[in-house]
């Protein structure tokens, strides 16, 4: 795949969120978690060539912690074997994935701290912000 296919296709995905990553959103944007800034559907490209790009898209990622967050829904029940490959490859990268199912946004004022645990920074947290109305 070409970088201007690539671009698109994220592009694509931004434009057509979940509700649940919709909601995600809310928590994960402006710096919001802990002074982090993340992205959505951000491209995370594991190989290349000069004429390819091989990648895989992240619902979230954060550079600054070197983390994917990816939410499962329904279609993950299905794919479970590509899940898994598709994660090691990333770690080997080391990046961290840490994965929620849509069913855990119902108490999404939980989410930010399971977010920070995850951080490997020293830093003391920062207060977490609470988004009302999900």
């Amino acid at each position: 795949m070409k970088y201007a296919d690539l671009k698109k296709i994220t592009r694509g995905l931004r434009n057509n969120q979940t509700k649940e990553e919709i909601i995600l959103w809310q928590f994960l944007r402006k710096r919001q978690v802990d002074v982090r800034k993340f992205l959505r559907q951000h491209p995370i490209i594991y190989e290349s060539n000069r004429k390819e790009l091989f990648f895989f898209v992240a619902d979230f990622y954060c550079a600054e912690e070197k983390l994917v967050i990816e939410l499962d829904g329904k279609i993950h029940d299905y794919q479970k074997e590509y899940d898994k490959w598709r994660d090691e490859i990333i770690q080997s990268k080391g990046i961290q994935m840490l994965h929620f199912k849509n069913e855990e946004l119902k108490n999404v004022n939980e989410v930010p701290t399971k977010i920070v645990s995850c951080f490997n920074s020293s830093d003391p947290p920062q207060p977490l912000p609470h988004v009302g109305g999900a």
